[in-house]
């Protein structure tokens, strides 16, 4: 399996589904993207086919006409030699993140005494969208999550009685769990939830029978997906129009 291809599909495919509930999903030739002014999220344009000059007047027409901010991602990989026309054109990198992927049939994870629940109706969708903002310092509106919960895993974390913080899970191609928006709120930082989350989240997706995980970590996290037997696969870089940043 190419595991770098399922890790970026399982991204992809993510912010197809959110914006295809919102109403939101645009499909191009060389680029798809979605805008929804009422989130920060999804929010992204991303390059199916290597751009020309045109296609990069294209897309920053839409990106400069947008009342919110648009991310275009670049995935460092093989065949993708686009980033130099991107610099060229404005963009500035505001983001990188780490693609990392581990095969779940080498690992060795326990279920611990996170208490997983699930967003399924308002009230739960208003408590994950308020943790992730305290974890993360940007906005996935509820509206989204009540859209797409039936076919999105919105997890909120619990110790106790106390919430602690937020994952995403999203499953492709009946062997790819995609584990993404895990985050800790501030005040129950530096505890070892974030490590406990994972144990338990790819505890279950064995059990379902996925074999493989992939999620895009960032500088600050990629120490623990180490740990946990993720092994890294591309560079993912995030660019803005400058004068939209």
């Amino acid at each position: 399996m190419d595991l770098v291809k399922a890790n970026i599909d399982n991204l992809t495919s993510l912010w197809q589904l959110v914006n295809r509930k919102a109403g939101a999903y645009v499909i191009g030739d060389v680029f798809d993207y979605g805008i929804i002014n009422y989130s920060s999220w999804p929010n992204r344009l991303w390059f199916i086919n290597t751009p020309n000059q045109g296609d990069l007047n294209n897309a920053k027409q839409i990106i400069s006409s947008s009342k919110t901010s648009i991310t275009v991602p670049f995935w460092n990989i093989s065949g993708n030699d686009y980033e130099p026309l991107l610099i060229k054109n404005g963009f500035e990198k505001v983001l990188e993140q780490v693609g990392m992927s581990s095969d779940l049939t080498k690992g060795n994870f326990t279920l611990s005494e996170i208490d997983f629940r699930e967003v399924k109706d308002e009230g739960t969708a208003l408590l994950w969208e308020s943790l992730f903002k305290k974890a993360f310092n940007y906005k996935i509106h509820h509206e989204l999550l009540l859209k797409s919960y039936d076919e999105v895993n919105y997890l909120i974390a619990y110790d106790k009685a106390s919430p602690v913080g937020t994952a995403l899970i999203y499953y492709t191609k009946n062997e790819i769990v995609g584990i993404h928006s895990m985050g800790i709120i501030p005040e129950m930082r530096r505890k070892g939830y974030a490590e406990k989350m994972m144990h338990s989240m790819l505890y279950e997706a064995v059990n379902k029978g996925y074999n493989y995980a992939v999620l895009q970590a960032s500088a600050m996290g990629k120490g623990l997906y180490e740990k946990l037997g993720f092994e890294e696969q591309f560079l993912m870089r995030n660019y803005a129009l400058e004068q939209n940043i």
